[in-house]
């Protein structure tokens, strides 16, 4: 459960109506080995990166989804005394581990072919593996007796799922290509002797445990609370007139495609061409994220400028100084590559309250909903209502 050096990237909006220039950014973002190395073997890595292709349970495949709840539900079975498990922390490790074995087949008891393999740890530096790992299985989960290779989804080296892997299927089998196996393996390896993982610091611990990287940390934290942003039902209870007229107009377009320069005041449209990973929004009817801030606030009367950055301009300003906790529902939400310079601006979103925002995050994606720090560069807010 070590990480190769994978990139990270972000795309903003369309920064002018016609003619645009964008603000983005890629970084690398680890530098050990494992999991990512799966991507070697046919797992196709979203190369635009950023809080990409997750962040709602529309991203998983049903079935991987099914067996994060399975293992959430038998743990206790192993490690009575874990408290705070939920399916968010299992799918915020497959999906840095393998992208949910997005790509291949998932049979209905659970078994994963192609199976996912890992580099072999040889100390090569390929992966950015530099340490020798000796063999132990004798190629029975990795396919060589020559060494050592993370395997499944949760990317489990053998010598750990030795300790770990449980039988969840029913086959009696405990087998780390096995969905099953493999989401109730990874809880009971993050459950330890009993940690209470509704506690941040010990939530922590349990994925530096998994991987000794605190970049691999943040990232798979990056991902849980996306996913346990995306499972929460936001609460408008107290939230009326314009304000919940925004809102509800902004969620009513859940699941609507990005489309690069997509959208306006009357709705959903097709877009241009070209984003700067040169994905073309001419053939796909949808929003980007301005374009659905535009059409939000349209339904409440309110005329907006069409990019990111001019919006930041409208209404009373929030400093990203007073942090997130001075949002209220209905407010922009900014993201900058230079917070502080909103010249520099190349996202937003509509604050919803709870910590979660309305978002349409870029190409390949789809209007949803994210925690507002999902995203990097936090750039304070705008309100206008």
């Amino acid at each position: 459960m070590k990480r190769a050096r994978r990139r990270l990237g972000r795309w903003g909006c369309v920064s002018v109506l016609l003619l645009f220039t964008a603000v983005c950014c890629a970084a690398p973002v680890s530098n050990a080995i494992s999991a990512y190395v799966a991507l070697q073997t046919g797992l196709q890595d979203d190369a635009d990166g950023g809080i990409a292709d997750g962040g709602s349970t529309a991203d998983i495949p049903a079935r991987m989804l099914a067996a994060y709840n399975k293992a959430i539900q038998q743990v206790g079975k192993y490690v009575p005394k874990c408290q705070g498990m939920r399916w968010p922390i299992l799918a915020g490790i497959a999906r840095v581990e393998s992208n949910h074995a997005v790509g291949r087949n998932i049979a209905a008891g659970g078994d994963i072919r192609p199976k996912i393999y890992g580099v072999l740890l040889n100390g090569s530096g390929a992966g950015g593996n530099t340490t020798v790992f000796p063999d132990t299985d004798g190629g029975k989960w990795d396919g060589t007796a020559s060494g050592e290779r993370a395997v499944g989804p949760f990317q489990f080296l053998p010598s750990t799922w030795e300790g770990v892997g449980k039988d969840a299927s029913g086959d009696k089998t405990a087998d780390p290509h096995n969905a099953d196996d493999a989401a109730l393996g990874a809880a009971v390896y993050l459950c330890g002797n009993g940690r209470d993982l509704t506690k941040r610091a010990q939530l922590k611990a349990a994925i530096l445990q998994y991987n000794h990287s605190n970049e691999y940390v943040s990232n798979v934290l990056g991902w849980i609370d996306q996913y346990t942003a995306a499972a929460k039902d936001p609460d408008l209870k107290n939230v009326t007139g314009k304000v919940r007229t925004v809102i509800e107009a902004a969620l009513s377009q859940r699941g609507v495609p990005y489309s690069w320069g997509g959208g306006n005041a009357k709705g959903k449209s097709t877009g241009i061409c070209c984003s700067p990973s040169g994905k073309s929004g001419e053939s796909i009817k949808g929003f980007d994220c301005s374009g659905l801030t535009v059409y939000a606030y349209a339904k409440a009367g309110i005329q907006l400028p069409r990019t990111a950055a001019a919006q930041a301009g409208v209404g009373q300003r929030i400093p990203a100084s007073l942090g997130t906790g001075a949002l209220k529902a209905g407010d922009l939400v900014f993201y900058a590559d230079a917070p502080g310079r909103d010249a520099t601006i190349y996202h937003v979103g509509i604050y919803l309250g709870s910590g979660q925002m309305v978002n349409a995050p870029r190409p390949g994606t789809v209007v949803r909903l994210d925690a507002v720090n999902a995203m990097p560069g936090y750039a304070g807010g705008a309100r206008l209502l």
